[in-house]
């Protein structure tokens, strides 16, 4: 599910500045996550995976996750201020599974057949374990224009970043340096030690009764939310964003995943409004990875993207990306914290539910959305990505249709998704998803 994501250098500073309205803050919310297909979701030992129906038990799945966030000012003064934060997340089925669901949606849960067998023998029967770890942990100063934040931390750069659209976020230990000393210019350094997301540079993704059986539907975290290595030795970032001119936000990232991959993203928004058409917007996005082994070729893509609103009526974007035909690794613009073949990207084609498509090797992808506040009382989404992968096969192609509803009731924000997905050769699906999340 998509959200709105704060940028890695607004989440920071404010980390490291608004507890000044009060020294200690505590926040969460609880979420309710449920999907339903009438795809191929079960699994039995004999038959593989099974066709199923609309809200059948084998053909859905649930989560409940809780996240508690605790921040304080340790010093402020006119010289520096310091700050610390912690955040915790309780993922569980809440015993749904085997009763109303057969699937859960974190891939940080373990499984267990009660005989000691293997899962699939065990369907219906295995236990789901809940997965509970401490998701943030960090220390933040700040003097003058420059800001340093160390520990275990979100974040939401280009091509490493928090995944926030399922039922469990990969975060990060490591340490990051802002500075805004330079008019209208951010530079951000950022050194990346370990990481619980399923990663593939090297890492142990999920368990194997997870990975095989596909037990959770929209794994991100490491069972039990298991820190390991970024990449092979820790990665290192470095960017700067400039909005010198107005109208016009750029920016340009480098990374080295040590010993592993080299990767870069460059990236210009213009919003038109400025320059007297309101409500007019154009993006344009590059970005190639090559990896450490000697003789690699780069994997790259461009987007492009045309934006038109009205306040208060609605938003609408036509978006359109390529792949080149010949990269090493098989895949650009992903987010290298998670695994290759699901991660979610920042590419503006990017889909709503489907994600690792549009970032294949030698992949034209073409985006439409539109979105409105229906007077003020429901806001209404239409999303369609058609991603087209030139192979023999046509494994790597998808269509998707997603039309949203969501409403906030106080605290409470709701949202209801219907997706209708042709993946590859398969046979079309149609699913339907409710998110719940009480703020608190």
């Amino acid at each position: 599910m998509k959200f709105t994501k704060m940028s890695l250098v607004a989440a920071l500073l404010i980390g490291s500045s608004a507890f000044a309205l009060e020294n200690v803050k505590v926040s969460g919310d609880a979420n309710l996550y449920y999907n339903t297909t009438d795809g191929a979701s079960g699994y039995d030992a004999v038959k593989g995976r099974t066709s199923g129906t609309l809200f059948s038990k084998d053909s859905s799945a649930a989560d409940v996750a809780v996240n508690l966030n605790v921040s304080a000012d340790l010093v402020k003064n006119d010289l520096v201020s310091i700050s610390a934060g912690a955040g915790y997340t309780v993922l569980t089925t809440l015993g749904l599974e085997n009763n109303l669901v057969s699937n859960v949606w974190g891939g940080s849960h373990t499984a267990t057949a009660p005989t000691g067998a293997n899962y699939g023998k065990a369907l219906g029967g295995a236990k789901v374990e809940n997965a509970s770890w401490m998701k943030e942990a960090w220390v933040a100063t700040t003097a003058g224009k420059t800001t340093a934040k160390l520990g275990r931390m979100a974040l939401d750069t280009p091509l490493a970043f928090t995944e926030t659209w399922t039922a469990e976020e990969n975060t990060f230990e490591g340490a990051v340096l802002i500075n805004q000393d330079i008019p209208d210019t951010t530079l951000v350094g950022a050194y990346i030690g370990n990481g619980n997301g399923t990663e593939t540079f090297g890492q142990n993704a999920q368990s194997a009764v997870q990975k095989t059986y596909n037990l959770a539907v929209a794994p991100v975290v490491n069972a039990n939310g298991k820190f390991t290595t970024y990449g092979a030795n820790g990665a290192y970032a470095a960017g700067v964003i400039n909005n010198s001119w107005k109208p016009l936000t750029a920016q340009a990232w480098y990374y080295d995943v040590t010993q592993v991959a080299t990767a870069y993203w460059l990236q210009a928004d213009l919003d038109a409004s400025s320059l007297g058409v309101d409500g007019l917007t154009f993006g344009a996005q590059y970005s190639g990875v090559t990896a450490a082994a000697s003789g690699s070729k780069e994997d790259n893509v461009y987007a492009v993207k045309l934006g038109y609103g009205m306040k208060d009526l609605f938003a609408a974007s036509v978006a359109y990306s390529q792949t080149n035909d010949n990269g090493s690794i098989g895949y650009a613009g992903f987010n290298t914290a998670t695994s290759t073949g699901t991660a979610q990207s920042k590419l503006y084609t990017e889909a709503w539910w489907n994600y690792g498509y549009v970032t294949r090797t030698d992949t034209q992808a073409y985006n439409v959305t539109v979105t409105s506040p229906v007077n003020g009382l429901v806001d209404l989404g239409a999303y369609y990505t058609n991603a087209d992968h030139n192979a023999a096969n046509d494994a790597g192609d998808l269509q998707e249709i997603t039309l949203t509803a969501s409403k906030s009731f106080g605290p409470l924000d709701t949202t209801l998704a219907y997706i209708n997905s042709t993946v590859g050769n398969g046979d079309n699906t149609n699913s339907v998803q409710v998110y719940a999340k009480l703020n608190f």
